[in-house]
């Protein structure tokens, strides 16, 4: 068992790697910028101020959201093609839609330091000074290096001294950009200085920007967000939110007793309710009580978690006369002046009806599992042995048939791992508790993408881990699986 069990934990890692592929991908192409609401840019709006601009700009940066998603080619930009994105800004025959316009703007931002090249063969060999104008505007922030993590705790001294440096040299940048077509501007210089400045600084800069062969294979896999991302997972660093710049982990760890009160609490009920129902049922198969239980587990089973919640929330807590509940919330604000027993009895008393909701699908769909796994035992020949030796009926169902009937049952216990940790949205959303379900949510809806994916990475992780636990438990109940 212990070899197949490292077998089991090494097929894991690649199994990992796919759904994480799959996941990042489908979560980083879908529709939407995160923090373009903030910067005054959602919704193919352009942003309302220059320094909502560069806010979202930084914010991105950041947050790695400005490089590609997993293949990095910016190392090859020519003139050419950045060109092609600067006459897009510039418009000059009103041809180019407001939306093109965004998109090549966003363009240039994203392309950062592998754009300043192509900028510089522009500024000085350009026949347009509107394109020569724009190409030294464009120099003072795609020049920028990157700060070292802004948000993160952990910077050494060295890291500090060279944000220091960076910081200087970006300051250095200001104003060094000229107008076009006589336009004032007392923040900017004339093209001459502005060209023999960006020259001078090109120069001893330049070999940053000649990229071997090994370098260029290093961009191309690694300076990627899944690279960037994968990165920081190695380190066990899912990064920072991006709503509130909080640690991800912190977040996770700040929401899970919420969770887990909610699925430990509905897992432990529907067990312990649905398994001596599925073994009376199966033992009673076909009579009339059987058949009215089935019946209304079948109804329960049919209904929608999200209309059972709407309708107890008006019968039983702003119902009239019927308010024993609380509309909201997992516990009260005035905790604090509570005992431990009062605090309990509150927290209870607020998630009992989402209890409930939780509760009766799962119990609805194991007890008919039992049902039928204990009824396929029944007719088992070893079952008909117990019986003929003398024993007795409970002796037979509750030793023998049950232990080999609950094989579904086992199987289903180790999927619902993932359910303790990302709680129910629906449930958590509908009766305001602020768990895991409700903040995944969130993150949806805000493109929170360090959120999203530490929340699917851990569900994926537990998912794996809870498929080998009932693997394990198989073999535990039945003798004649073995891993040899």
């Amino acid at each position: 068992m212990l070899t197949y069990i490292i077998k089991r934990l090494l097929l894991m890692i690649p199994t990992f790697l796919a759904i994480s592929l799959i996941v990042f991908t489908i979560v980083n192409f879908a529709p939407g910028n995160p923090g373009a609401k903030q910067a005054g840019a959602e919704g193919g709006q352009q942003a309302n101020t220059g320094e909502q601009r560069e806010s979202y700009r930084i914010f991105k940066e950041q947050f790695n959201l400005d490089k590609p998603v997993l293949l990095n080619f910016r190392y090859n930009l020519s003139a050419k093609d950045v060109s092609a994105v600067l006459t897009n800004i510039l418009n000059e025959d009103g041809s180019v839609s407001p939306a093109t316009r965004i998109e090549s703007q966003e363009t240039v931002e994203n392309w950062g330091r592998y754009a300043v090249p192509a900028l510089m063969d522009i500024l000085n060999n350009s026949d347009n000074v509107a394109m020569r104008a724009l190409a030294s505007q464009r120099l003072t922030i795609n020049a920028r290096k990157r700060l070292n993590g802004e948000f993160r705790k952990d910077l050494t001294a060295e890291q500090k001294a060279e944000n220091k440096i960076i910081a200087a040299e970006i300051a250095s940048f200001k104003g060094k950009y000229f107008m076009a077509g006589g336009v004032e501007d007392n923040k900017a210089t004339t093209e001459e200085e502005s060209k023999a400045f960006w020259n001078t600084w090109y120069d001893t800069n330049k070999k940053s920007f000649e990229y071997s062969g090994a370098q260029k294979t290093s961009i191309l896999l690694f300076d990627t967000r899944f690279a960037k991302y994968w990165g920081n997972l190695i380190r066990l660093d899912f990064g920072v939110s991006h709503l509130d710049k909080r640690p991800v982990l912190e977040k996770v760890f700040s929401k899970l007793k919420y969770s887990l009160s909610l699925a430990v609490t509905s897992v432990a009920l529907a067990y312990f309710i649905s398994l001596p129902l599925g073994i009376w049922s199966a033992v009673n198969e076909n009579s009339t009580p059987d058949r009215l239980v089935t019946l209304v587990l079948f109804m329960l089973y049919s209904l929608p978690s999200f209309f059972v919640g709407v309708v107890l929330l008006n019968f039983f807590t702003i119902g009239s006369p019927l308010q024993w509940f609380p509309t909201a919330g997992f516990e009260s604000i005035d905790t604090s002046e509570m005992t431990t027993l009062e605090h309990l009895t509150d927290i209870l008393h607020h998630i009992f009806l989402p209890v409930i909701c939780m509760t009766y699908g799962a119990l609805a769909a194991l007890s008919r599992y039992a049902r039928t796994g204990l009824l396929d035992t029944i007719r088992a020949d070893f079952i008909r042995t117990a019986r003929a030796k003398g024993l007795s009926e409970g002796v037979v169902i509750i030793k023998h048939a049950a232990r080999n009937g609950m094989i579904p049952i086992i199987t289903l216990l180790g999927t619902l791992l993932p359910v303790l940790i990302g709680g129910s949205v629906v449930i958590e959303v509908i009766f305001g508790i602020p768990g895991m379900g409700k903040m995944g949510f969130e993150a949806i809806m805000l493109r929170d993408y360090n959120v999203i994916m530490a929340i699917l990475l851990i569900a994926s992780s537990l998912t794996l881990i809870g498929m080998l636990i009932s693997d394990l438990l198989l073999a535990l109940v039945d003798p004649r699986i073995t891993f040899d």
